[in-house]
């Protein structure tokens, strides 16, 4: 695997699981209590933004200087 693959792949797994877990964060957020939250669509919301974000990353990284 290339330095530059290696670096991109860092960088997009970074990014992603920030997303998912600002998504989780948000969500979360909405219910009044814990006991309210409804945890699949907490984790549905934050899996398909994790990939929403990888598939985003494919289009370039500004971290990752060309």
């Amino acid at each position: 695997m290339s330095e530059k693959t290696r670096a991109w792949l860092k960088a997009a797994g970074i990014r992603a699981i920030k997303t998912v877990a600002q998504t989780a964060v948000a969500t979360i957020g909405v219910s009044a209590v814990m006991s309210d939250v409804n945890w699949i669509a907490v984790g549905s919301a934050s899996l398909l933004a994790g990939v929403l974000s990888v598939l985003t990353s494919i289009a370039g990284l500004p971290e990752i200087q060309e």
